[in-house]
């Protein structure tokens, strides 16, 4: 997932969403699609933190 943008996958993680949403997934996949899912989540978490990090370091060399 390190090749990943945020965007990918955050909109991967959304279209998760809608299909346990809608039904789609039969309960073959909904463990492998959970499971991706909770990836997805960590991931995006991760590069938020990242980024808030990087930024707070950015405003605090302008004060």
């Amino acid at each position: 997932m390190e090749k990943q943008s945020y965007t990918q996958a955050k909109d991967e993680l959304e279209a998760i969403v809608a299909a346990l949403e809608s039904g789609e997934s039969d309960m073959d996949t909904l463990t492998e699609k959970v499971k991706r899912a909770a990836s997805l989540i960590a991931f995006c978490k991760e590069k938020l933190t990242k980024t808030d990090k990087e930024l707070q370091k950015i405003l605090d060399e302008i004060e």
